[in-house]
């Protein structure tokens, strides 16, 4: 748990490092503040984060080094390469955001079924959120050179793509609801589902940046919100679950 951490911060600094240009265009007022740390200080700390996530790996086992410098790898490779793509940045941005918890429930041999369809939720989402935030940050994408799906195919064509993401999620909510034991965690899903209609009827009516923040941090919101509705489930059903 403390490796991936390590490494998903490690992953912020990374994507900060290669996003400073654009963020000069997008987000000027950030932009100002991270210059209060050079990018070389950035670098230092990302690859000491790097180092102390395999060491700590190495407690666990070969596998978890391995899989951790991969994972690291593969951070990397999206910063520099892949979110400059339509599609597949997106693609890989959700993948890897999933990733580190997949690894721990399948270290532990927690993997069912139900954590699929969970995780196919948090994927879903998570893809949205990506999507807003290029939405978002169109204008410094076309300046930089970002081939992301809004440069490409145009704002609405990314809406629709955002439509069909969010009718998807109806399926995992309505398995959820109705196949499995998620205690009072149902509040959070019909929470998250009118939150999405919400998003949806913004959706339609935005086409400047502050409009797609509002969207983007709808979904921050869902997000962050999942995290905590943890404690909704059924405490001994989890912890039958987990020994």
């Amino acid at each position: 748990v403390l490796a991936s951490a390590a490494v998903i911060a490690s992953g912020y600094i990374i994507n900060n490092f290669y996003d400073s240009e654009k963020d000069q265009i997008n987000r000027p007022e950030k932009s100002k503040l991270d210059e209060l740390v050079s990018q070389n200080t950035k670098l230092s700390i990302y690859f000491i984060l790097n180092f102390a996530a395999v060491v700590m790996a190495s407690y666990v086992s070969f596998r978890a080094v391995l899989f951790f410098s991969v994972y690291i790898f593969g951070i990397w490779f999206y910063s520099h390469k892949l979110k400059k793509l339509p599609f597949i940045g997106n693609l890989t941005s959700a993948v890897l955001t999933v990733l580190p918890f997949f690894a721990i429930l399948m270290y532990y041999k927690n993997f069912g079924s139900e954590i699929f369809v969970h995780a196919s939720f948090l994927f879903l989402i998570i893809s949205m959120r990506e999507l807003s935030k290029d939405l978002e940050n169109i204008k410094g994408d076309l300046v930089i050179g970002y081939q992301t799906i809004p440069v490409v195919y145009g704002e609405r064509i990314s809406k629709v793509l955002l439509t069909i993401l969010v009718l998807l999620t109806l399926i995992p909510t309505y398995l959820l609801l109705q196949y499995y034991e998620i205690g009072h965690m149902y509040l959070y899903f019909y929470a998250s589902t009118l939150l999405l209609f919400v998003f949806l009827f913004l959706l339609w009516r935005s086409s400047k940046k502050a409009q797609y923040l509002v969207l983007h941090n709808i979904l921050k919101l869902i997000l962050v919100a999942g995290v905590f509705s943890i404690l909704l489930l059924d405490i001994d059903l989890v912890l039958k679950r987990i020994l």
